[in-house]
C-alpha cells in the first residue's frame, strides 16, 4: 500500500509539457489520446498513487484550450460491439463519453465515423447525433492504408474525408475502444488544416509503456499482461536510439508504422517534425515515479491477477482472449509466480485447514485476514466481515450481524426465491449489516470502514459468482480467485 507516485506533480508537468508542444506548432495541436480518460484503474494499479481520474484532471487544466472529438469506428457500430466493462454498445458508449466530459465543462465539438460506408446502422446513429444537436463527420476507407503513402496523402485519400471543424488550439482525439482510427483521424485532419495554410501539429498520449523506463521494468511488463488480447510487445525504439543515442521504450504497433506516419509527414508538411515514435510521444509518467520499489511489486501484482483472470476465463467459457503463454512468460521475466501472491498463500492454507472454500484479504496495514464458508455466509462474505472487525478494533468472536438477522433472508432466497445456497453472498451480508447500523454501534462502526478496503488485495479458493465479484470491484478491491468450483462434479455451475 506504499505510495509510489505523486500525483500533483504528474498533472503539473503533464499539462504543462501539452502547452509546449502545442507553442511548437501554429498553436493548433492533434492529441491522440489513447487509453481511459475515466477510471483507470490500471494505472492507478501499477502506480501507487495515481488517482483513477489523474487524465481527466490533467485535461480539465487545459480546458479553456481543449475541445474533444469522440472517434468511431462506423464497423464497430454494425457489428454491435460491446465495452465489456461497462457492457454498452460503442455507440452508446460515445454518448455516455460525451456527458461524463460535459459533467465536468470539458467541451465536446463533435464525433467522428471512421470506415464509414454506409452501414444501416452508421447511418441511424448520425441522425441520432444530430436529434441530439451534436456534430457528425465521415472519415472512409481508403485503399491502399496504410502502404500506399502517395494516394492517403491526396485529394483521393485524406481529402475525401469530410474536414472536421474546430474552434480551439488543443484537440483531443479519443475513442470507446482500440482500433477507432484515432491517427488517421489526426493525420487526415492536418492534411486539411496544411491545404488550409494552418501548421498544425500532431502528438501522441500513451501512459503505457513508459518510454523512460527500462524494457522490462514490472511496470511495463505489466502493461503487455493487460494487451494480451491485443498481443502488444513492449519494444526498444530503433529509430530513437539511431537519431539520438539513447535507449527508450515503445510498442510493437507504433515503430512499425511510424517510417509509414513519417513519409505522411513528409507530404504534408515538407518535412517531419519527429524522428522516432518516442518524440510523438508526450507522457510524463516516468518523471513522477518517487518509490521504484513500490511501483514494482504494484506491477509484479498485477501480472499475477492478470495471469488468474485468464485461468478464471478459461475455466468458465472454455477459452480465453488473453494468451496464456504469453502471461506465463511475463511472470517468468518478472521473476515471480502465482506464490507470490500472500492472500493467496493464505486463502489456500484456510482451506486446508477448514477443508472448505475459503477467502482472504490483505489489509492496508499489511494484515491478512481469511474468511471460511459456513452455513450462514460464503468465504468471501466471512472475510468481508472478518476484514470490516480488524479494521474497527472489534473481537474476531462477535457478531456484527445476529443470526436472527440473516436468517430471514436466507428464507427469502431460499423458501421465495427458490434459491439452493442458503449462505449470504457479498450483498446480502452487506445489506443485513447495514440494517443492523440503525441499533447496533459497532455495525455501524464496521460500515464506516468499507471505504479503507480500496486498494486492498483478496483471493477465494473457488470462483465466485458474479454477484460477489461486482461487489468487490466496487469496494475497490483487487480480487483474484483459483480456477476451479465449488462442486467439480457438477456439469452447470451458476454465474
Amino acid at each position: 500500500m506504499k505510495i509510489g507516485f505523486d500525483n500533483d506533480k504528474y498533472l503539473k508537468m503533464q499539462s504543462e509539457h501539452i502547452r509546449e508542444r502545442i507553442a511548437k506548432f501554429d498553436n493548433k495541436l492533434y492529441l491522440e489520446f489513447g487509453g481511459k480518460l475515466f477510471d483507470d484503474y490500471h494505472a492507478s494499479r501499477v502506480l501507487p498513487g495515481f488517482q483513477p481520474d489523474s487524465k481527466l484532471q490533467m485535461l480539465m487544466q487545459l480546458k479553456d484550450q481543449a475541445e474533444i472529438v469522440i472517434v468511431i469506428n462506423a464497423e464497430d457500430i454494425e457489428a454491435n460491439k460491446i465495452r465489456s466493462d461497462y457492457g454498452i454498445s460503442y455507440d452508446l458508449d460515445v454518448l455516455r463519453l460525451i456527458d461524463e466530459f460535459q459533467n465536468v465543462g470539458l467541451y465536446v465539438g463533435s464525433v467522428c465515423l471512421t470506415r464509414f460506408a454506409s452501414q444501416p446502422s452508421a447511418i441511424l446513429f448520425r441522425k441520432k447525433l444530430k436529434e441530439l444537436g451534436i456534430k457528425s463527420y465521415c472519415h472512409y476507407s481508403i485503399p491502399g492504408y496504410p502502404s500506399d503513402v502517395a494516394h492517403i496523402v491526396s485529394d483521393e485519400g485524406y481529402g475525401r474525408n469530410d474536414y472536421i471543424e474546430t474552434e480551439r488550439p488543443l484537440i483531443v482525439i479519443t475513442a470507446p475502444g482500440p482500433g477507432s482510427g484515432k491517427m488517421a483521424t489526426c493525420l487526415s485532419q492536418l492534411y486539411h488544416e496544411y491545404k488550409r495554410g494552418v501548421k498544425a501539429g500532431y502528438a501522441k498520449f500513451e501512459t503505457f509503456p513508459i518510454w523512460n523506463l527500462p524494457l522490462k521494468h514490472p511496470v511495463n511488463l505489466a502493461y503487455e499482461a493487460a494487451t494480451a488480447d491485443l498481443n502488444d510487445v513492449n519494444m526498444i525504439d530503433p529509430f530513437h536510439l539511431d537519431a539520438y543515442g539513447k535507449t527508450t521504450v515503445n510498442y510493437n504497433r507504433d515503430i512499425e508504422i511510424f517510417p509509414v506516419v513519417r513519409a505522411m509527414f513528409e507530404l504534408i508538411a515538407g518535412k517531419s517534425p519527429y524522428q522516432s515514435p518516442t518524440d510523438m510521444g508526450v507522457n510524463m509518467a516516468g518523471n513522477c515515479i518517487i518509490d521504484d520499489d513500490a511501483c514494482r511489486r504494484a506491477s509484479e501484482q498485477e501480472i499475477i491477477r492478470r495471469y488468474y483472470k485468464c485461468l478464471c476465463d478459461k475455466k468458465r467459457n472454455g477459452t480465453t482472449k488473453d494468451d496464456l503463454n504469453k502471461l506465463e512468460l511475463l511472470m517468468n521475466q518478472a521473476g515471480v509466480s502465482v506464490h507470490d501472491r500472500a492472500v493467496r498463500n493464505a486463502a489456500l492454507d484456510k482451506e486446508e485447514q477448514t477443508d472448505g472454500p475459503s477467502a482472504a484479504i490483505e489489509l492496508p496495514d499489511g494484515t491478512i485476514v481469511t474468511g471460511k464458508t459456513s452455513a450462514l455466509l460464503g468465504p468471501m462474505a466471512g472475510a468481508l466481515l472478518n476484514a470490516l472487525k480488524h479494521l474497527t478494533g472489534i473481537d474476531k468472536e462477535t457478531d456484527l450481524v445476529s443470526p436472527q438477522a440473516i436468517k430471514p433472508i436466507q428464507d427469502l432466497k431460499t423458501v421465495y426465491l427458490g434459491s439452493k445456497n442458503p449462505r449470504l453472498h457479498t450483498d446480502e451480508v452487506l445489506i443485513a449489516l447495514s440494517a443492523s447500523a440503525e441499533d447496533n454501534v459497532l455495525a455501524r462502526q464496521a460500515m464506516e470502514k468499507l471505504p479503507e478496503l480500496r486498494g486492498c488485495d483478496a483471493h477465494c479458493t473457488v470462483l465466485l459468482s458474479s454477484v460477489d465479484e461486482q461487489i468487490c470491484n466496487r469496494l475497490g478491491m483487487y480480487l483474484t480467485c483459483e480456477p476451479k468450483y465449488e462442486e467439480a462434479s457438477r456439469l452447470y455451475h451458476k454465474n
